[in-house]
């Protein structure tokens, strides 16, 4: 996943140092970071905005439910907010430097499929 950014550095410290994603590599123009299997490239864009999309679209990404209140926390103390938490489990909802929307989600794909194989009055269909 590539995401435009306006500083590179600025937005590299939000996803390795607030984030904890893994950063593997950093130049002037752009960085690669890990986060599980994801990898994402920052890469700088003149034409990168703050300004947040007025959709839904945003990243998720899954955090342990025992590191969740912690990361949470002082995610919500850095970012602000952009939508309250009404999906299954624990999400907090962030705005990163660029504007780019954040999920942080305590569980998995996997814990929201079975949440859905439980609750089928949501009208989900899961595949396996």
């Amino acid at each position: 996943m590539t995401l435009a950014v306006a500083d590179v550095d600025r937005a590299a410290r939000f996803y390795r140092d607030l984030l904890g994603l893994h950063l593997r590599a950093l130049w002037p123009e752009g960085a690669y970071l890990e986060a599980g299997t994801l990898w994402l490239c920052l890469s700088h864009d003149p034409a990168a905005s703050a300004q947040a999309r007025g959709d839904y679209t945003h990243i998720a990404f899954d955090v342990a439910p025992d590191a969740f209140d912690r990361l949470a926390e002082a995610v919500a103390k850095a970012a602000p907010i952009w939508r309250e938490n009404w999906s299954e489990g624990r999400s907090l909802y962030v705005l990163d430097p660029d504007g780019h929307k954040i999920e942080l989600h305590a569980g998995t794909l996997e814990s929201r499929l079975n949440a859905y194989r439980h609750d089928p009055s949501k009208g989900v269909t899961v595949f396996d």
